[in-house]
């Protein structure tokens, strides 16, 4: 059976078109669960008027579907809590060249 594990390590695959960071460490993936063979993932996009805001899903959709066991993925696109760079963990803002809040 597919772990919620699984479905990050793939999404970790996943990256905004116009960001080089995958939309894991980006701060997109708010919550994923695993219902037997169906996905359930709750996300968030940079903006209302992302140009990636029907890619990115589709993007996620490919690789979790190809997970054994996974029969279907849902994903629901949310705006609340609204995304900020806050959201960005400590690997993505090293890749992005942030420095850590406190000026670390």
């Amino acid at each position: 059976m597919v772990t919620s594990e699984d479905v990050y390590a793939e999404l970790r695959l996943v990256f905004d078109p116009e960001i080089p960071v995958n939309i894991v460490d980006l701060g997109l993936i708010y919550e994923v669960g695993v219902e037997e063979s169906v996905v359930q993932i709750t996300m968030t996009l940079t903006s209302q008027s992302c140009p990636s805001a029907q890619e990115i899903p589709a993007m996620m959709s490919r690789r979790v579907d190809k997970l054994e066991g996974v029969t279907e993925t849902k994903i629901d696109v949310v705006f609340q809590p609204q995304w900020t760079p806050q959201l960005i963990t400590p690997e993505g803002r090293q890749i992005l060249g942030m420095e850590d809040e406190g000026g670390e």
